[in-house]
C-alpha cells in the first residue's frame, strides 16, 4: 500500500513539473511570438529595367527598416520569368512565411499559384500587376486605367482631334490591358485620330527602340506615340531621334523616370507622363507586416494617383540624386 501511494505521489510530481513546464513554453511562445517569430516572404521579378530595379531596392530597405524596428523578420526572391516566380511562391509557401507579397511578372501565370498562397490560409498582397482571380487579400497599384485615359485625352487636346498614332504596349498582364483600355475609351468617339499601330515594348527600352524601328519603316507619317512606360518612351526617343524623323510631335510615358523628367527640362519629344512610383511597394510591405500580427487590412484595394508631368510642373518631381 506504501508503494503504491508513493508511486502515485512521484506520478502527481511528474504532472506538476510537465504542467509547470509547458505552461512555461506556453507563455514564452507569446512572448516572442509578438513580432521576432513573423517572416514575410516576398516574390519579385529581376530588374530587367530601371522602373523594377528601384521597386526591388525600395521593397528591400522598406522590409529591412520593419525589421530592424519591429523585429519581423522576411526571405526575398526574385524571378526572370513566371515558371521560375511560381517555384519561388511555392518554397516561400513550404517555409511557412506569415504573409507574401508578390508582384506577378504574368497575371494569368501566376494566377495558380496565387490560389495556392490563399488555399494555404497566407495573407497574399498583390503589387502593380493583378492576378485573374480574388486570391489576393490586398492589392496595391497604381492607376493603370486612369493612365490611359488621361494619356488619351492628353493626344486628344494636343491633336486638336485629328492624328495618326502609335501605341507601345506592355506584355500580358492586368497593367497592359488596363492602361490600353483607358486610352481607348478616351478615345472612343474620336474619328479624326487613328491607332496605325500597336506594338509590345515588353517595358524595355531596347525591345521598344526595335519595335518602333520598324513601325517607322513600315509608316511614313506619325503624329504621336502614346507609350505605356518611360523606358519604352526613351527607347522610341532613341529610334525616331536615329531616324531623323521630324513628323512626330510628341511621345507620353508613364512611370515618373528622371531622364525622361530631363528630356522634358530640355523641351524635347517626350512632353508628357503619368506618375507610377515605384514606392507603392513600400506600402505593400506595410500592410504586409500589419496582415502578418494578425492585423485585419483597411482596405483590399489601394490605388496611387496617376498624376500628370508636363514641362509646366516637372520640377515639382524632379530629383536627380533618384535611381529611377
Amino acid at each position: 500500500m506504501k508503494k503504491r501511494l508513493l508511486v502515485l505521489f512521484v506520478s502527481m510530481l511528474v504532472l506538476w513539473g510537465l504542467s509547470a513546464c509547458g505552461s512555461g513554453e506556453e507563455s514564452g511562445g507569446e512572448a516572442s511570438g509578438e513580432d521576432g517569430d513573423l517572416k514575410i516572404g516576398i516574390s519579385l521579378p529581376s530588374a530587367t529595367h530601371g522602373w523594377m530595379g528601384a521597386l526591388i531596392d525600395n521593397a528591400e530597405k522598406q522590409a529591412q527598416e520593419l525589421k530592424e524596428e519591429q523585429g519581423i523578420d522576411y526571405v526575398m526572391t526574385n524571378a526572370a520569368d513566371p515558371n521560375k516566380q511560381a517555384n519561388d511562391v511555392e518554397d516561400l509557401i513550404s517555409q511557412e512565411v506569415d504573409v507574401i507579397v508578390m508582384l506577378p511578372i504574368e497575371s494569368a501565370a501566376l494566377s495558380p499559384v496565387g490560389q495556392k498562397v490563399k488555399d494555404e490560409g497566407i495573407p497574399l498582397v498583390i503589387v502593380d500587376r493583378e492576378l485573374e482571380n480574388d486570391a489576393a487579400t490586398v492589392v496595391v497599384k497604381g492607376d493603370n486605367e486612369g493612365i490611359g485615359v488621361n494619356a488619351g485625352k492628353y493626344f486628344i487636346e494636343q491633336l486638336n482631334g485629328t492624328g495618326k498614332v502609335v501605341e507601345i504596349t506592355g506584355p500580358p498582364s492586368s497593367v497592359t490591358n488596363q492602361r490600353g483600355s483607358g486610352f481607348q475609351e478616351a478615345m472612343e468617339g474620336e474619328e479624326g485620330i487613328e491607332v496605325i499601330a500597336s506594338q509590345n515594348g515588353d517595358f524595355s527600352k531596347e525591345a521598344s527602340l526595335e519595335v518602333m524601328q520598324n513601325i517607322l519603316q513600315a509608316h511614313s507619317q506619325i503624329d504621336a506615340v502614346f507609350t505605356q512606360d518611360d523606358e519604352m518612351a526613351l527607347g522610341v526617343l532613341q529610334a525616331i531621334n536615329e531616324a531623323d524623323r521630324e513628323d512626330i510631335q510628341f511621345i507620353t510615358g508613364a512611370g515618373g523616370n528622371k531622364t525622361v523628367f530631363e528630356n522634358m527640362k530640355e523641351d524635347g519629344l517626350i512632353k508628357a507622363t503619368f506618375l507610377y512610383s515605384p514606392t507603392m511597394v513600400r506600402d505593400a510591405v506595410t500592410i504586409a507586416a500589419d496582415l502578418a500580427k494578425g492585423e485585419e487590412p483597411e482596405e483590399g484595394l489601394v490605388v496611387k494617383e496617376a498624376t500628370q508631368v508636363t514641362k509646366d510642373n516637372v520640377d515639382q518631381y524632379y530629383n536627380e540624386d533618384s535611381k529611377y
